[in-house]
Parts: structure tokens; C-alpha cells; sequence
């Protein structure tokens, strides 16, 4: 995802699910494309560049393991609130937590 619109649309009108480190936001349209779409959310008070894009990087390789799971037309936009080392349980937890609260996953 690159446009602010599909951001603003998926936060506000999307599922969420949130922990200590992120927070997950899931929204299926039938207008969306057909392919899932992932974008990132990483504010600076999370760390300076390199932090932030060491980060973006973990996140977009862990995300790849998830597609599988995510119905097509659909959107996740991933908030990072704090600096860890690793992601992942959280990613996963998260995931599940949001697509069976959206019905996507029973």
C-alpha cells in the first residue's frame, strides 16, 4: 500500500487488534484488489531511520509468511508502537485475532 487513502480507510473503517508492540488493522472490500495489500505504520518516535527501516524490513519479510492466511481483497496495515527485536508471535497472534474477528477466518 502506498496511497494515504487506503491507510486512512483501513484504520479507520477496518478491524483491529492491538498488543504491547503493535497494532493490526484488517479491512476486506470487494473492490479492492485482488491481491491482499500490506502497508506499514512506523512513527519516529519509534527510533530514528535506520531503526525504522531495520524495522519495515523484519516486518515486510515476517508479513510474507501471513499472505497465505489473508482473503483476497483485502487490506492489513501494521502500527509499530515500540522497538523490539522480533515481531513475529506478535504478528501471528495478531493476524488470527483480527481475521477471526472480521469472520475471514472461522
Amino acid at each position: 500500500m502506498r496511497r494515504g487513502q487506503d491507510f486512512s480507510r483501513t484504520t479507520k473503517a477496518g478491524h483491529r487488534a492491538s498488543s504491547d508492540l503493535l497494532v493490526l488493522y484488517f479491512l476486506k472490500h470487494e473492490q479492492l484488489p485482488v491481491t491482499p495489500q500490506v502497508g506499514l505504520i512506523i512513527n519516529k518516535s519509534v527510533g530514528g531511520s535506520v531503526v525504522r527501516h531495520r524495522i519495515a524490513r523484519h516486518l515486510r519479510h515476517a508479513a510474507l509468511e501471513h499472505l497465505a492466511q489473508i482473503p483476497p481483497h483485502s487490506q492489513i496495515v501494521i502500527r509499530v508502537l515500540k522497538n523490539a527485536d522480533d515481531y513475529r508471535d506478535h504478528l501471528t497472534l495478531l493476524t488470527q485475532k483480527v481475521l477471526k474477528r472480521s469472520g475471514a477466518q472461522q
